[in-house]
């Protein structure tokens, strides 16, 4: 037979306490909307009265111009999200590889942590623009391969390398920071090096960095946009050439804002995954 236990009704004075931060928790989120609103009109009014509004709204915020291009950009920002599928899966898997290798122990494994710590340091400190020239431009000039690749496909090539090496460096944190005694434990219990960091540390470490992996994401969403350089006809390079025709940049803010639309649900997810994160490890429950 089963008794439940009821909970001791709170005081009276935590139940004022409970009053007093709910109203002024109400009372912060009134004042910072009135006071988000007053700075906007503030900085509207100060941007529409300035003397030059007029022609910078023509350059940059026409709506005839952006309603006739609008398609095109569109159908460029397509390609800008095939590229960021491929190069996701590609640095996921090459990324994984380089932080395994480089959190190998053993002085037989002293070659690949050697060659996977010179590769993250250099594709670290060289710009994306110029991996991109040097893989788009260089290799297929070699003459290595007879067929011609489209320039979408060295592209994406381009920031697989170059994010690897970031996204390498966020494993192995997250693998580095497991306690060695989970590592031993999981060994005692029969499990193979394989199967330890399979079934126990890499899940645990994944977790740990999902907020800077997301990071990443966010920043290699935009960064797609520079395979333009290669003549991929991308969301902006469809704006750059629908600049040249009409003479007017508000094809590229179609572009930035369609580059935003995209990104705003990852920045908001990493935000709150991490906030999340952030308040189960204060409360002692588990990440």
């Amino acid at each position: 037979m089963s008794t439940s236990v009821s909970r001791p009704r709170p005081s009276e004075i935590e139940l004022e306490r409970r009053l007093y931060r709910k109203k002024q928790s109400a009372r912060s989120v009134v004042i910072s909307m009135i006071s988000t609103v007053v700075f906007a009109v503030v900085v509207a009014l100060i941007v529409v009265n300035s003397p030059g509004w007029e022609a910078v709204k023509w350059s940059f915020f026409h709506w005839p111009t952006a309603v006739d291009f609008f398609p095109g950009i569109l159908r460029g920002l397509w390609l800008n999200i095939r590229v960021l599928f491929f190069s996701v899966i590609g640095v996921a898997i090459f990324a994984s590889l380089l932080a395994i290798a480089r959190t190998l122990r053993g002085p037989i494994f002293a070659p690949l942590r050697l060659g996977a710590a010179i590769y993250t340091d250099f594709f670290r400190g060289v710009p994306l623009l110029l991996v991109l020239y040097l893989v788009g431009y260089g290799i297929p000039g070699l003459g290595l391969i007879d067929k011609r690749l489209p320039p979408e496909f060295w592209g994406t090539i381009a920031i697989i390398l170059t994010y690897s090496s970031y996204v390498a460096e966020v494993l192995r944190a997250g693998i580095e920071a497991i306690h060695p005694s989970q590592r031993m434990a999981a060994r005692s219990l029969g499990l193979s090096y394989n199967q330890t960091l399979r079934i126990v540390v890499l899940p645990q470490a994944i977790r740990k960095v999902t907020p800077a992996l997301m990071n990443d994401l966010v920043s290699m969403q935009k960064d797609v946009g520079l395979i333009s350089i290669l003549g991929a006809v991308d969301a902006i390079r469809a704006a750059q050439i629908a600049q040249a025709q009409v003479y007017n940049f508000t094809p590229y803010v179609v572009a930035s804002l369609l580059f935003i639309a995209i990104s705003w649900p990852l920045i908001r997810f990493t935000d709150w995954y991490t906030a999340r994160t952030q308040s189960r490890e204060q409360v002692g429950g588990t990440v």
